[in-house]
This record gives structure tokens, C-alpha cells and sequence, in this order.
């Protein structure tokens, strides 16, 4: 709600004494068994001394919660769909226009005649008017007005000033047609609704709480809006998003249309100024700079983002200056502003309004709809204002001619009474009047003895016919508009766009937002401890082992020698099982990470190998990783971030009559399936140590990317351009329209610059051909190179500041084919098709490279290139991971098993066994 006054008693009890104000109210309780009411009881009481009176109150407010709440929905906070205003809002425009002489006025004088009409504070009404100023469209201001981007208050009332805008003057007011109420003295008169003819409540938003209900429209484009006003005139479908005057970047995929339920996501505009530097350009609708570099602070403190410093340098736009540690990745630290600042919010919409007394939920084209019939039934009835006064200045200018030109005036010099000379120009006027178009009056009659002897002295019959064909046709042109109303409401709203609509262009940008994992951006701000034979792992054990960096909101995963897993989150000292072999951060969904893992089945039980991925759990459960019988020991482990396959040595114990005591055992024969696999057996013998022999290299296929270009983000879920299989050591090549050109290892949490032109696998020697304009001698080069530095980001362009990238390829064989201009007087000559690489041999990046021609060059067009054939490179062997995320968790042998591993045979069970280091199988 605008204004925060006390609650005024109803009028009933207004006035009354003290101690009387529950008299009337309580003649409508019922009697109690003496015959007496409750009012009377207590009065008989009251001469008698009494430590506790009773006094019921039930009747007073019987009725006046209702009333209080049905007041401040239609009369405080909730506006109409009329003319998009609140009561308080409408009062201030009315006063404005009371005083509005083309000067400005100080608001402090403003609040005090809105006064007049509204029965509340100076303070709310000062409020409210600070608001609408602040949307700069009604009122033109003066002064200090506040500063809606770094939240700075307006100066006091008496201090600033402010007048009606010109857009207000043609669009808010209509005396003629407007509906007039008694203020709330009866002392005034005070529009009803003003006659707006404009969607004034969607371009400036609205939002009020009151008892039970409140209301959120959110402002809309003012051109968007016009737009989609001439579209509804015309029949057409429109869709309405919102527009916020901070500017800043909005998701509108789930609006609804502004009805309940619906939801915007809106974010700071946040670019990197330089390697360690973040800027902030615009903010989000609902924060200031105040406050978001606030929420920024409080996230660096909590240890979510590390920030180095930050600058505030707003003026009339916003730039904060977010300065970042060496080594912190400003890619991930966007990411974690939005995940953890005010930088990002939800905004949920509410459009409620009023109409006819009564509350309503409608959606914004609904809104529109209605405002912009309504805005044609307004013009239409001041059309038919503008014919009725029209004609009646035909019909006066035709007595008046009449009356001069037949000198009807001289009929009464002798007539001596009032109501003769009224007769005499009566009847002199009847043999003339039959092409009136309506009859003449005695109203008419006097206006014509009113007409001074000085202008029928001077009275000139061609003016007078000029004016009347004047007015003819000015009558003609307002039936025609009436006739075709529909066109002349469009032509209204294309004037208002073209009078109003510069500098009004959309702000905020539309955009599809990625879903941030606050997981994975969030800045390692604790570190990780571990006491593995107590199985005690936690942030609080600095006496113990370090494992690693974590943040607070992580979740780890530990395996124990007992062989049992379990994943649970950070805590300052958590107890997951004795004898732990491996603690890390878990990382959800990664099929990557494998884990290679040997174990004894049981207490005197067969080995096992098995390798797997962990990609889905349930937190704070174990799970066993074998079959969970007693004695179970785990071998050999190791975790392996990139699916490598290492090579062991298994060394048995000389028992009985065993022939072969060690051999080798390559982790890549071994499938890699889900975790509640058995796996493949290794030996029923009793293993007496397992050595590592050789670091192996992954066993992964490459990772395939996509890039998607509505949220500008790298994903591996097949949404958006493919770019291609990616190694550990594969890189992405990236070139911007200022020709920087870099290559960078493809991250998900990457971001992209809105001016990149290039986006695709790097292949390290293929060249890249780049035209370009060299500033300096003002014509066009080419030139050729590979990248030699992957780690540098260079400029190929020359560091004059007229110099542009016209064009850059990335094909082998690249042609383009120029088009010259046409010399004065000559034919224009003809278009040059041109082999790049025949042109000009591949040199070093900062190359000038050669001059393509001297003629003046109209247009250069890529055309397809010239085949090649590239050099095929060996395919490594690839493995696939099985995805079994959706094994049941229960102790079972894997179904999958009965698919065999080709290097494998079977023992006398039917066991799966892993071959030995000649290829035998280790039966002894």
C-alpha cells in the first residue's frame, strides 16, 4: 500500500463521546436471563468497585473488518483498469492539471492541493508522486528526484518540482467526457476514472498489498505496447513481456501472460572488463546498486565467491567494478554472482486490478485488450463532441450571415418591448432558415442581438462563406473518422509512437537462462580432513589428514577397505566407517570418473575386478560393492577422473601345489559396468599383495559438445550446434568480431562473448585466412597462420582504429569471390574470384600479411571451398560406460554379467576370469 495512515473509526461513530462509542452497537445484543443487556449490566456494575471488567467488543467489529478491507482494495491499493490508476495516484494528476499553467510548480504546493481531494497524510501523497516521476512519463521533473539504479531518495517536496509532461496533457485528460464525483467533503469535484487513452497501467506497472489481496503488474515496453494496441485493432495476435527500466537480462519463458502462477527470471548484465575484472553494467528490476553490491559482499564472506575489491562508479548508468584474485576463473565467478547474489531473482506476477468495484485476476493481453476499447470508445465520444460543437458553429454561422446579410436587424428599431424584438428577428428569419439543419431557438435568437454594431459594420460575405466551407469540411472529416473509427484509433497510436516513442526503446534483453549448479561454481572455501582408520571425515579434524578443498554445500563419497560406499554431505566431523581408502568431493551424473576396484568376496571367498561409475545415490546410505558377505576386503582401488585403465601385478600366496604365482592384469579388458555389479572373477586364490605396473590412459570415449546458442553455453545433453568429440587435450577455437583470436580447453561453466563470430574444435594445423581493412593505408589485406601459442590470446588486426576483420575462414582451401566498384565514366569491372591459399602462403600471426587490391572494393562473398581431403588419424580403441543408474540398490548379482568381455573365458562355474599375463588363465 502507498500510504500508512492510522485507521479512522467508521462514520457512524465519528463525533461521539467519550465512552459512548459502543452505545449503538449494542442495543443489538441479546438479553442475558434478568432481562437486562449485556450494555446494561455492565452499566448497574460499574458504580460497584471492580478488579476486572468484562466489555465485549464483538459488535463494533462485526462489520468493520469487511469495510476496512473492501476500503483498502478499492480505495488504496489496487488500481483501476479504467485509466491504470490508484485513487491516491489519480488525485495528484487531477492536481496537477488544476494547477497546470506551462510552468513548473513545487510538489510540496502539489501535495498540499491534492489534499483537497485525498483523506490521508502529505506524506503518502509526496510518496506517490515521487513514483510516478520517477517512471518519467506523466510528470516532467525538476530537481532531485532520487535514483531509482543506486536507490538514493528524492529531496524533500519543497525542494523539487514538476509539471505535467506532454504526453500526460494529450493523453490523460478529457474534461469534456470526463465522469465528476464530490470529494470526500463534498467540498470539490474529482474525477471518477480520467479518461486515458493509452495502456497506461501496463507501461508503468502496478503494485499494492492490501487486506487479502495484493496486485503485481509488472511495466511493459511503452513502444511494445503501441505496437500491440494496432495489432488488436487490426485482428492480429500479440504476446506482451515486460520491460524494466533498469535495464538488466530477463527469461520471460514462464510470464503466463502476468497471471498468478507465472514467473520471470531477471539478472545483472555482467561482462569481464579484463583478465581479472568484472563489470556490471545493468542490474535487475527490483535492487539497486546498494544493495546488490551488499548481497555481493555477503556472498565473499560466506566463502561462496572470493572478490578482491569492488568499485561503485554509477552515475546515470550503473558500472560496478568487481575486482577478482589471480588464479580465480571469471567465467565461474558470473556464474556464482547468480547463483548466490542479488545478481539473479525471480519475479512472480499478480495481475490483479479493478473494475466496476470488484477485483479482478486477468492476464496482460487481456488488459491491453480492454484499454485499448476503451481508448476507442474514448475517442469516439470526444469525435462526437468535436461534430456536436462543429455543427453548432455551422448553424450559428449561417443565422449570423443571414442576419446581417438580410439586414434583419433593422426589423427592431421600432419594436419598444423585449419580446417584440424577439418576434421581429423570428419572423424576418423564417423565409431563409429552410437549409438549416435544425430549427432555430430563442437561445439562437439572442445570441444574434448580442452581435455588435462594429461587426456588422465590417462584415465581409466571402469571409463568412470561407468559414462556413470551412467548417463543412472540418464536419465532413470528423464523420468520415467516425464513420471509419477503427483506422482513426490506429492512426492515433502510430502519432503517439511517433511524438513520444524516441528514446523509449526495449531495455531489458530477452533471453533464455541456463540453469546454474551452485555445486559447481561455488568457490572451495573450506578444506577437507580425513582420519582414516577411525573413519571420522570432516572440516574440523586439522590434526588429520587433508584431503582436499570443499565448499559447504558439497556432498562427498568415501570408500572404505570393508568395501561399502557411502556419500554424504560436509560437515565439521562426520562418521563414515573404519579403514577408509579413498575420500573425495562427489561430483552427481559424472559418468566419467571410474573407479577400478579388486576385492576379496567374503572371508575365504573368490577375487573379484570390477570397474564402475557412481552417478546416482541416495546420501548417507552404504552401499556394499560387492555382495556384502562378512570379511569382504578390498585388494586394490583407485579412482580415476578420466576413466583411465592402469596395468597391475597380482601376486598369490605359494599354497599347495600352484604353478603360476604372478602375472599381469590390464584394467582396459575389463568392462566398465554399473556399481552394484559383481564384476569378473580374478582368482579363488588366496592373493597375497597387488602392485601397480603401469599408469594407463583413458578408456573413454571423447566427450561430445554442443553449443547453444539461445543461452550461449557449452552443454553435453545434444541441445544446439555440434561441435565435435573432445579429448583431455582437445581445444576450442574462438574469434571475436575485434579479430581477437584464442584457443581455450571447452569447460560447461564457460561463457561467450556476444561478438564471437568463430566457434568451433581447434585443429591445430589447419591455417585460419583472415581479410581485413588496415586503417593506416586504407585497404584491404589477407593473410594466413596457424596458432603457435594455444595459451595466448592475440589480435590479428593491425592497432589502428579503423582497422576491422571484413572476413575469416577456417577452411583448408578458402575462396571468396570481390566485387569492385564502378569507376566514373568506365565499366565496372569484372568480379574477381580468388583462391586464398594460392594467394598467399601461410606466415606468423602478427604477419601484416598481403594487400588483395588496390581497386576500391564493393563487397566480398564467401564462396564454397575448394575440396581436401584430410589425413585420417587411428581411432584409439574406445569403451563405453554401461549407464545402469537405475540398478536397484539391493545386493544382487549384475544381469549384465552374461555379457562377456571378449578377452575372458569362463572357469568350471561359470565365473568370469581375467587372463593372465600369457594370456592363460590362472587355474592352479
Amino acid at each position: 500500500m502507498e500510504e500508512n495512515d492510522d485507521l479512522n473509526l467508521p462514520p457512524d461513530q465519528e463525533g461521539l463521546p467519550d465512552g459512548k462509542e459502543g452505545e449503538e452497537k449494542n442495543q443489538d445484543i441479546p438479553e442475558d436471563g434478568d432481562g437486562k443487556s449485556d450494555s446494561e449490566v455492565e452499566r448497574s456494575d460499574a458504580d460497584e468497585p471492580q478488579d476486572d471488567a468484562l466489555t465485549r467488543v464483538t459488535g463494533m467489529y462485526k462489520d468493520w473488518f469487511l469495510d476496512y478491507a473492501s476500503y483498502v482494495i478499492l480505495e488504496r491499493a489496487v488500481p483501476a483498469i479504467e485509466d491504470g490508476f490508484k485513487p491516491v495516484q489519480r488525485r495528484i494528476m487531477h492536481s496537477l492539471k488544476d494547477l497546470d499553467d506551462g510552468r513548473y510548480n513545487k510538489v510540496a504546493n502539489v501535495v498540499g492541493h491534492t489534499m483537497q481531494y485525498h483523506p490521508h497524510g502529505d506524506a503518502s501523497i509526496a510518496d506517490a508522486m515521487v513514483q510516478i516521476g520517477q517512471k518519467d512519463l506523466l510528470i516532467d521533473t525538476q530537481g532531485n528526484w532520487g535514483n531509482i539504479l543506486t536507490g538514493d531518495r528524492a529531496a524533500a517536496s519543497r525542494y523539487i518540482e514538476a509539471r505535467l509532461s506532454k504526453f500526460a496533457l494529450e493523453v490523460v485528460f478529457s474534461p469534456k467526457i470526463t465522469e465528476w464525483q464530490l470529494s470526500y467533503d463534498g467540498r470539490k469535484k474529482e474525477p471518477v476514472n480520467l479518461p486515458v487513452k493509452f495502456p497506461l497501467l501496463l507501461a508503468q506497472g502496478a503494485e499494492g498489498i492490501a487486506v487479502g489481496l495484493s496486485t503485481k503488474v509488472l511495466p511493459h515496453n511503452f513502444i511494445e505496447l503501441i505496437d500491440a494496441s494496432i495489432k488488436h485493432l487490426k485482428g492480429q495476435r500479440f504476446k506482451l513481456f515486460p520491460d524494466f527500466p533498469t535495464g538488466g537480462i530477463i527469461d520471460v519463458s514462464n510470464y503466463n501472460d502476468g497471471l498468478r502462477g507465472g514467473k520471470i527470471r531477471v539478472r545483472a548484465k555482467i561482462a569481464q572488463q579484463t583478465k581479472n575484472t568484472l563489470v556490471i553494467s545493468e542490474i535487475p528490476y527490483g535492487t539497486n546498486t546498494s544493495s546488490l553490491i551488499d548481497s555481493i559482499l555477503k556472498a565473499n564472506d560466506k566463502g561462496k565467491i572470493k572478490v578482491k575489491k569492488i568499485e561503485d562508479n554509477t552515475a546515470a548508468d550503473v558500472e560496478i567494478l568487481i575486482h577478482l584474485p589471480p588464479g580465480i576463473s571469471p567465467d565461474k565467478t558470473i556464474d556464482a554472482l547468480y547463483a548466490f547474489t542479488a545478481c539473479e531473482s525471480s519475479i512472480s506476477p499478480l495481475a490483479c486490478i479493478i473494475e466496476d468495484n470488484k477485483p479482478l485476476f486477468i492476464g496482460v493481453s487481456e488488459m491491453l485488450k480492454r484499454s485499448t476499447d476503451a481508448t476507442v470508445d474514448l475517442l469516439k465520444r470526444e469525435l462526437e463532441i468535436q461534430l456536436s460543437e462543429l455543427e453548432e458553429q455551422w448553424h450559428f454561422a449561417s443565422l449570423e450571415r443571414i442576419f446581417i446579410e438580410n439586414r434583419i436587424y433593422r426589423d427592431i428599431e421600432e419594436e419598444e418591448t423585449w419580446e417584440g424584438v424577439i418576434k421581429a428577428i423570428d419572423k424576418g428569419l423564417k423565409p431563409h432558415v429552410k437549409h438549416l439543419k435544425r430549427a432555430v431557438t430563442e437561445e439562437d435568437i439572442v445570441r444574434l442581438t448580442e452581435i455588435r454594431i462594429k461587426r456588422i459594420s465590417k462584415f465581409d460575405l466571402d469571409k463568412a462563406q470561407q468559414n462556413l466551407d470551412n467548417l463543412e469540411a472540418k464536419i465532413a472529416e470528423v464523420k468520415h473518422h467516425l464513420a471509419n473509427l477503427i483506422e482513426f484509433a490506429i492512426d492515433y497510436f502510430k502519432s503517439l509512437k511517433e511524438k513520444y516513442g524516441k528514446g523509449r526503446e526495449r531495455l531489458s534483453e530477452m533471453r533464455l537462462f541456463d540453469d546454474i549448479e551452485a555445486s559447481k561454481v561455488i568457490i572451495r572455501n573450506t578444506k577437507l580432513y580425513v582420519n582414516r582408520e577411525e573413519g571420522f571425515v570432516g572440516t574440523s579434524l586439522r590434526r588429520d589428514e587433508y584431503v582436499t578443498d570443499c565448499s559447504d554445500i558439497d556432498d562427498i563419497i568415501v570408500f572404505t577397505k570393508e568395501g561399502t560406499m557411502m556419500v554424504t554431505k560436509v560437515d565439521s566431523k562426520t562418521f563414515v566407517g573404519k579403514n577408509i581408502l579413498h575420500v573425495a568431493v562427489f561430483k552427481k551424473k559424472d559418468k566419467r570418473t571410474i573407479y577400478n576396484l579388486i576385492y576379496k568376496d567374503g572371508k575365504g571367498g573368490a577375487t573379484y575386478v570390477k570397474r564402475f561409475a557412481v552417478t546416482s545415490i541416495t546420501r548417507d546410505k552404504a552401499y556394499n560393492l560387492g555382495t556384502g558377505k562378512p570379511g569382504t576386503d578390498v585388494l586394490y582401488f583407485s579412482a580415476n577422473p578420466n576413466g583411465e585403465a592402469e596395468v597391475v601385478t597380482v601376486n598369490l600366496r605359494h599354497v599347495g601345489s600352484i604353478k603360476k604365482l604372478k602375472w599381469d592384469l590390464d584394467f582396459a579388458d575389463v568392462l566398465i559396468k554399473g556399481r552394484a555389479s559383481k564384476g569378473n572373477i580374478v582368482t579363488k586364490y588366496s592373493v597375497k599383495r597387488i602392485e601397480l605396473k603401469e599408469k594407463g590412459l583413458s578408456t573413454l570415449k571423447p566427450r561430445k559438445l554442443w553449443f547453444d546458442d539461445a543461452v550461449q553455453r557449452l552443454n553435453i545433453d545434444e541441445r544446439g550446434e555440434f561441435l565435435g568429440e573432445f579429448t583431455s587435450d582437445d581445444r576450442l577455437l574462438i574469434v571475436n568480431q575485434g579479430g581477437v583470436v584464442k584457443t581455450v580447453i571447452p569447460e560447461v561453466t564457460m561463457r561467450f562473448e556476444e561478438e564471437m563470430i568463430v566457434l568451433e574444435k581447434w585443429v591445430p594445423n589447419k591455417p585460419l585466412t583472415a581479410i581485413y581493412w588496415e586503417g593506416e593505408k586504407e585497404l584491404f589485406y589477407i593473410k594466413r597462420f596457424l596458432i603457435d601459442n594455444p595459451d595466448k590470446e592475440e589480435n590479428i588486426l593491425t592497432d589502428h582504429p579503423k582497422s576491422y576483420l571484413e572476413r575469416i575462414f577456417t577452411d583448408y582451401k578458402p575462396r571468396v569471390e570481390v566485387v569492385f566498384a564502378k569507376k566514373r565514366g568506365q565499366d565496372r569491372q569484372e568480379n574477381w574470384v580468388l583462391d586464398l591459399e594460392d594467394f598467399i602462403a601461410v606466415k606468423g600471426i602478427t604477419a601484416m600479411g598481403n594487400q588483395m587490391t588496390k581497386d576500391k572494393v564493393l563487397e566480398i562473398s564467401g564462396l564454397s571451398p575448394l575440396p581436401y581431403e584430410v589425413p585420417e588419424e587411428a581411432a584409439p580403441e574406445e569403451m563405453e560406460v554401461v549407464d545402469e543408474e537405475n540398478i536397484s540398490d539391493s545386493d544382487r548379482p549384475d544381469s549384465s554379467e552374461k555379457k562377456k568381455s571378449p578377452p575372458t573365458k569362463n572357469d568350471e562355474d561359470g565365473e568370469d576370469v581375467a587372463p593372465g599375463e600369457d594370456g592363460q588363465i590362472p587355474l592352479f
